[in-house]
């Protein structure tokens, strides 16, 4: 009984981890840092052997020289950035979402360290974010980027050149981020003015009391409630931000 070792398949897996392992590593979805680095490798290769199985993506002949699996490491890498690209913007909406609510109601000068990446981070965006992940997860997100990623191994297979990427869908997407955020913290920072408005006509009309003092508590409480009440209706526009991913995702592997 002999054993065969096909080294073009184990250099098809290696690929195709390097290509989920970065979309893995620059996007939320898998980066708690409480998950052991050992777990993370082995869940990518799992993943990556599964899907090598199950699709057997072509392969060319440049993996069977050391230059050639080389250069293709190097665009599995970049086809992986790219995909992680619109993951990372569509979260980022809600933190940049949260980043301007913090500014209008005086949360600015205060952060929390984001589990996920070690960094300092607003407190509402944090909360956004999180809640963002759950509801990515519980609408069977993950699943959908797995499917991503299958499809993406279907219409660029491993060692492929990395194909023509048009710049307008990378400035859409990016360009998407900032105007969820605002969708996300309107109805905050449409109120926060509001309340802004009347602090400075009480200022000119009863100039001995501070405003400062006033104002400050009066804002946290009213952005807070508005920001409890707004929730309920952010449904559409969390579907909308996810939509988005996916739909950047299509244009991009076509």
């Amino acid at each position: 009984m002999s054993l065969v070792i096909d080294m073009g398949w184990i250099a098809t897996v290696w690929l195709v981890a390097l290509r989920i392992g970065t979309i893995f590593l620059l996007t939320p979805l898998f980066a708690l840092g409480g998950v052991p680095v050992r777990v993370r490798v082995l869940f990518v290769l799992a993943l990556s052997l599964t899907l090598v199985t199950a699709i057997a993506p072509a392969t060319t002949a440049v993996l069977n020289t050391p230059g050639g699996l080389f250069i293709a490491a190097i665009s599995e890498v970049l086809i992986g950035g790219l995909l992680a690209f619109g993951v990372f913007t569509a979260f980022a909406a809600f933190q940049l979402a949260g980043r301007i609510m913090d500014t209008q109601l005086g949360f600015g000068v205060a952060s929390l360290i984001d589990p996920s990446t070690r960094a300092p981070s607003p407190l509402l965006g944090t909360l956004l974010n999180f809640t963002a992940l759950v509801v990515f997860f519980a609408i069977n997100g993950h699943h959908m980027i797995i499917r991503g990623i299958a499809f993406s191994l279907e219409r660029i297979p491993p060692g492929t050149p990395l194909p023509n990427i048009e710049p307008a869908a990378l400035v859409a997407q990016f360009g998407s981020m900032f105007v969820y955020a605002l969708m996300l913290a309107a109805p905050v920072v449409f109120v926060v003015l509001m309340v802004d408005i009347a602090m400075s006509v009480m200022a000119r009309t009863m100039p001995q009391m501070n405003m400062f003092i006033v104002s400050l508590p009066l804002k946290i409480m009213v952005g807070l409630a508005t920001l409890a009440i707004s929730l309920h209706y952010l449904n559409p526009v969390m579907a909308r931000i996810f939509e988005t991913l996916f739909n950047y995702w299509h244009t991009l592997l076509e």
